[in-house]
């Protein structure tokens, strides 16, 4: 029959229906690779428990209304809250060590870490950084990133201030017994690497800075760009086997990559401002958040190219990865400030790779 001999009705219709289940058949594509649920105020991190099949994500909550937060128990699949915890300190770092399944989590604003038992969401202990009380004077060092070695029960928490430390605490006596200072300038990334018994941080001033974690020595410091630039290193993410880290930058339009057995700049790569990024071994991807762009940065990591962009507007903050490779989880900040906080709360994203 040609198209002709179709009544324009008939066709219309017909045309109509076309439409309507290609755009059904997108919605459900949509919605399969991506899905987003509404979780709670003041979302910050995020870690990510295969054993016990929970996305846990740390929550300050209201700065105004709200004195400790909550950290939430999510199902990895649907975003749905299976679990809440109340706690009376603010968290928002977030790290879990799969062995013993306990939840680390840094409340900044107050100098300590809490360990939370993941099997029944019990609160097993606090471990004190910096004691300090907060002046025009002094300025107490702020636990920030999180990292576990969860072959030794060792925890690692970055301590920012102009004069930055990591710490390091003993997971199983609940007891700090190592603080390693000249980290440098505001240092707040951190990425491990249990198997060579190697941290890394970046500071403020440019320096990648090595640790050994066998001694909890410095081993060296090299500077990575001298461009007379503003820059504002944040996070880490380490590609093992080829001896890479991704460095985001909060303040130049680039992501950097480094050989960090030497600290050679080995490219940059043209993106939006970043925050968090995440390394993915079995896609060779990394990912990449784009905060006061509302993207997320998809960096095929064999050309250095990004190959694909996320929308998740309004503030993409920190990063999971599932432990296959095929599965991410953002978590999204509405926009709020220290005047006008935001009156919706803030959501996770699950994007299926």
């Amino acid at each position: 029959m040609s198209l002709r001999s179709i009544s324009m009705p008939r066709f219309r219709r017909s045309l109509l229906l076309s439409s309507l289940l290609l755009a059904g058949s997108f919605s459900a594509h949509a919605d399969d690779e991506m899905l987003r649920k509404a979780v709670g105020k003041g979302v910050y991190e995020m870690a990510l428990s295969q054993d016990e099949n929970a996305l846990w994500v740390a929550t300050s909550q209201s700065r105004k209304t709200d004195k400790g937060g909550v950290v939430y128990r999510l199902d990895p699949v649907t975003l749905e809250a299976t679990q809440t915890i109340h706690s009376d300190l603010k968290p928002f770092g977030a790290t879990v060590d799969n062995q013993t399944q306990t939840l680390w989590f840094g409340n900044t604003t107050n100098g300590t870490v809490t360990a939370i038992d993941g099997k029944t969401g019990d609160v097993k202990g606090r471990v004190v950084l910096d004691s300090r009380q907060r002046s025009e004077t002094v300025k107490p060092l702020q636990p920030r990133e999180l990292a576990v070695n969860d072959k030794t029960n060792t925890v690692y928490v970055t301590g920012v201030g102009k004069e930055s430390v990591v710490w390091v605490i003993d997971g199983a006596a609940l007891k700090l017994k190592a603080t390693i200072s000249g980290t440098g300038n505001r240092s707040t990334a951190l990425a491990l690497d249990n198997d060579a018994q190697r941290l890394y941080t970046v500071s403020a001033d440019g320096e990648l800075v090595t640790v050994d974690t066998g001694s909890n020595s410095i081993l060296s410091r090299q500077k990575l760009v001298n461009d007379g630039k503003e820059h504002a290193f944040l996070n880490i993410a380490l590609d093992k086997a080829n001896h890479r880290a991704y460095i985001t930058d909060f303040k130049q339009p680039e992501l950097l990559v480094v050989d960090y057995r030497d600290g050679k700049v080995l490219n940059t790569i043209a993106m939006p401002e970043s925050l968090a990024v995440a390394f993915n071994p079995a896609r060779n991807e990394a990912y990449v958040t784009h905060r006061m762009q509302g993207k997320v940065s998809v960096v095929d990591t064999k050309t250095n190219k990004v190959v694909k962009t996320f929308d998740t507007p309004p503030r993409p903050n920190s990063l999971a990865l599932s432990a296959d490779g095929k599965t991410l989880y953002v978590s999204v900040k509405q926009e709020s400030t220290r005047d006008k906080e935001a009156t919706q709360p803030d959501d996770v994203i699950r994007i299926k790779l």
